[in-house]
């Protein structure tokens, strides 16, 4: 699903975020591709496009989305962070070790994705990943 720009203020209207052309950008790139940008793939992605954003804006935007809960961080690969969308499904990630794409998964059966207490513990996120080779890199290794 591609969401608009009007779409996307109005989201950011509920959260309680104050929208400008630089987070409204920001938020479709996170929003709008399914392929986990890093701060650094948005900035190179939307700089040519808004000559003015800085990589400063990039990060607080970010970081902004993240704390109204539009956005939410992804720690994945350890090099850098990622970020996916928060107002989804509960789902799991999948990282190819060779091509370093992330895709989405299912989230595993029998496994809640939902914050809350489990067994003493407070729990306010979950995250599972998994890794391996891609479908494409394994067909790709196989010919």
């Amino acid at each position: 699903m591609n969401f608009t720009d009007i779409e996307l203020i109005e989201l950011m209207h509920k959260a309680g975020i104050r929208p400008s052309v630089q987070r409204i950008a920001i938020l479709s790139s996170v929003f709008n591709t399914r392929r986990h940008p890093s701060a650094e793939d948005i900035f190179s992605e939307l700089s040519p496009h808004y000559p003015s954003l800085s990589r400063t804006t990039v990060y607080n935007s970010l970081h902004a989305l993240c704390e109204c809960g539009l956005v939410r961080q992804l720690e994945i690969d350890g090099a850098n962070m990622r970020y996916d969308m928060a107002p989804q499904k509960p789902h799991s990630h999948f990282i190819c070790r060779r091509c370093g794409r992330i895709f989405d998964m299912a989230m595993p059966e029998g496994l809640s994705a939902s914050a809350g207490s489990y067994e003493g513990f407070c729990v306010d996120c979950v995250d599972v990943y998994f890794k391996g080779i891609c479908p494409d890199c394994k067909q790709k290794l196989t010919t």
